[in-house]
């Protein structure tokens, strides 16, 4: 007889699980607790599936135990990942290492998945909730008690619960024994405390963004920050958004400084600041900075450099000019909480890697109970890694759980 995989959550990581399960020769079926699978994958990459990146970067991945997920993308890299979607009828497009369905559109991705669970007769069922999994594989769902050779526990985390990620999977582990660090949003907003954003909603600008702990350094990145009513925004928001919300919730005094212009170095701007004030003498402070900075940004940073409102630029001092050098080169801005799990791509913390075998995602407690995508205490930066991550520990996963026990 076939060996019986169940999969719960019928995601990036669980359609992956079922698919490589059922290639094995296993006898494959999703629950799914939503009305159909995959809705996550369509909001991925802003509508377009960033499905990997060629760049497997050294920081791609953060957790507890971050070199877990290195050893899971060891068994399942990028290549193979490739090869899997090409398999499945998808023509992918490579723009500068991030890897794109050619078609624009993560609908085809969703597609190409649906199809090859089709082609390789693997129920869904939706709107299949599990209520209970026991340690002897036996599984209590709304649709009615279910027994299996292996279960693979692909239920997502509490990131856009829109999507159907509801936490549900979180309860099961700790079931089966398994230890849950606390799940926090990320890849997510910054709401700060100061009143001038207001002023600035909507600005869009090149800036490098450096998080502080306690006055320690945690964590930075660069590229588009985005300016919202609220805080702050954009891909380099989201890259250090992990390091915010793990440090506000051990309530920790959370920062962050703002270099509006990193393409000069900090003396280059004083020196450049100070030729504008002997060019553009004639001319009212308040358009000291035209052509600098984005208009909106401009009231503020001569506010905060003691610049009065009506000053004429010859009238700003040297003393002046480094204030606003040190306030361009480093807005400093307090946050005050991120943004909650409905506005978050993923969730920082979940179950804890280290009762979880890599080389198979076999748990170190359960004997045939694999855990794959996102539940896992696994977070990627922007850029395709999450669903990386997602394909290969759900393709490893699934390949163990149907080859069954050595």
């Amino acid at each position: 007889m076939k060996r019986k995989v169940m999969i719960i959550g019928g995601g990036a990581s669980g359609m992956t699980a079922a698919i490589a399960a059922a290639r094995e020769g296993a006898d494959a079926v999703i629950l799914e607790h939503t009305k159909r699978p995959g809705k996550k994958i369509l909001s991925t990459g802003n509508g377009k599936c960033n499905l990997t990146n060629l760049d497997m970067r050294k920081d791609a991945f953060r957790g507890e135990n971050p070199g877990f997920a290195w050893k899971v993308v060891g068994e399942v890299p990028v290549k193979e990942t490739l090869s899997f979607f090409e398999d499945l009828g998808l023509v992918l497009t490579d723009r500068n290492g991030y890897v794109y369905p050619a078609t624009g559109q993560a609908s085809s991705v969703l597609d190409a998945l649906r199809f090859e669970l089709e082609r390789l007769k693997i129920p869904v069922l939706c709107e299949c909730e599990v209520l209970s999994v026991s340690k002897k594989l036996e599984l209590a769902t709304s649709q009615g008690d279910m027994k299996a050779d292996a279960v693979i526990l692909a239920a997502g985390s509490k990131a856009a619960p829109g999507t159907g990620s509801d936490g549900s999977g979180y309860k099961l582990a700790e079931s089966l024994g398994h230890s849950v660090i606390e799940p926090l949003p990320a890849l997510v907003q910054l709401k700060c405390r100061e009143t001038w954003y207001k002023q600035f909603a909507g600005v869009r600008t090149e800036a490098s963004v450096t998080l502080y702990s306690d006055g320690k350094a945690a964590a930075s990145d660069r590229g588009e920050l985005q300016f919202t009513d609220y805080g702050i925004s954009g891909i380099p928001v989201f890259q250090i958004s992990r390091f915010a919300a793990r440090a506000l919730r051990d309530g920790k005094k959370v920062t962050v400084r703002l270099d509006l212009l990193p393409v000069m170095e900090k003396k280059e701007l004083f020196q450049f600041l100070t030729k504008r004030v002997k060019r553009l003498g004639y001319r009212p402070g308040e358009e000291f900075l035209n052509g600098v900075l984005n208009k909106k940004l401009h009231q503020v940073l001569l506010k905060e450099s003691g610049i009065p409102a009506g000053r004429r630029t010859r009238e700003i001092t040297e003393k002046q000019l480094g204030v606003l050098t040190d306030r361009i080169k480093g807005l400093e801005t307090t946050v005050t909480a991120v943004n909650p799990f409905e506005q978050a791509q993923i969730c920082c913390g979940g179950v804890d890697t280290r009762e979880v075998n890599p080389c198979t995602m076999e748990s170190k407690l359960v004997s045939q109970l694999f855990l794959a995508g996102e539940i896992l205490d696994v977070d990627g930066i922007c850029g395709g890694y999450n669903l990386q991550w997602a394909w290969s520990s759900g393709i490893l996963a699934g390949r163990n759980a149907g080859r069954g026990p050595i």
